[in-house]
C-alpha cells in the first residue's frame, strides 16, 4: 500500500512586485509518495523552486493546503516549522549550505547535535554515511579542502543523517562538472533504492530528469504533464530543458 509523503491541494502562491501581484503557483496538485525518485522540472518561472520551498516549509501558500505526512504545513508555529524542517525534511542546495569552520564529518552530524542523538549513535551514523557517498577518510577536511562535488556529497550526507521523510534536492547538480553531476546522481540513486530515501528534485538538468522515475512539468504554476517512467525509459523533457 503506497503511503503520500508529501500533498499539495489546489496550491496558490502570489508574490508582490512593486503594485504589482505575480502568481507563482496556479492551483498547484502533486502528490508524493514515499520512496519516490521525483524531479519537479519546468522552464524559469515555472513555479518549480516556489512549490519546493512550500514543501520545504520555508514559504506559505496564498491559499490551498500544503501537508507533509498528512500534517498541515500552515497551521504551524515559527518554533514548530523550524523543528519539522530539522527533523523530517531534508535539503540539498545548489550551492552546498556548508558550514565553512566545520570538517565534513561535523557538517554531516550537525542535525544529529541538534536533534540531541547521543555522541556514539551520532558516529556511527555519520561514519557510514560518508563512507556510502564516497567520502571515506576524508571526515577531518573542510569545505575549502573539498572539490564541489565532494562538499556536495557531504550535503546528501547531511541531508539523510536525521532519516526524514523527504530529500528537497534544488538543482543539486548546477555547480558540477558533467561527470560529477553523473556520479552524484548515482549515490542519490543508491540510497534511494538501498536506504528508501524519498528524493524530490527542482532542475531542468536533463541528466538528473533522465535518471528520475517520474518527472512533473510544470507551466506558469500548473502541472503541464506529469510522466511515471517504464523501466528503461527516458523523460520526456520536452519545453523543460
Amino acid at each position: 500500500m503506497s503511503e503520500n509523503v508529501i500533498e499539495l491541494t489546489g496550491v496558490t502562491r502570489d508574490y508582490k512586485q512593486g503594485t504589482l501581484s505575480v502568481r507563482a503557483l496556479r492551483g498547484l496538485d502533486l502528490t508524493i509518495e514515499k520512496g519516490e525518485f521525483t524531479a519537479i522540472c519546468g522552464p524559469s518561472g515555472s513555479g518549480k523552486s516556489t512549490a519546493l520551498n512550500l514543501i520545504g516549509a520555508l514559504d506559505s501558500p496564498t491559499s490551498g493546503r500544503v501537508l507533509l505526512e498528512g500534517q498541515d504545513l500552515s497551521g504551524l508555529s515559527k518554533k514548530q516549522r523550524s523543528h519539522l524542517r530539522r527533523d523530517r525534511i531534508g535539503f540539498v542546495f545548489q550551492s552546498y549550505n556548508l558550514m565553512p569552520v566545520l570538517t565534513a564529518y561535523e557538517n554531516a552530524e550537525s542535525v544529529l547535535a541538534l536533534q540531541g542523538v547521543p555522541l556514539a549513535e551520532r558516529r556511527a551514523t555519520v561514519m557510514a554515511l560518508l563512507k556510502d557517498v564516497g567520502l571515506e577518510g576524508m571526515e577531518d577536511r573542510r569545505p575549502d579542502q573539498l572539490s564541489g562535488g565532494q562538499q556536495q556529497r557531504v550535503a546528501i550526507a547531511r541531508a539523510i543523517a536525521s532519516e526524514p521523510a523527504v530529500v528537497l534536492a534544488d538543482e543539486p547538480t548546477a555547480n558540477v562538472d558533467s561527470a560529477t553531476a553523473e556520479k552524484l546522481l548515482d549515490i542519490m540513486e543508491k540510497l534511494n533504492r538501498e536506504r528508501g530515501v524519498t528524493f524530490l528534485f527542482s532542475t531542468h538538468d536533463p541528466r538528473v530528469m533522465k535518471r528520475a522515475r517520474r518527472v512533473v512539468n510544470l507551466v506558469d504554476g500548473r502541472v503541464d504533464d506529469d510522466h511515471r517512467k517504464e523501466s528503461g525509459e527516458e523523460a520526456r523533457v520536452g519545453d523543460s530543458q
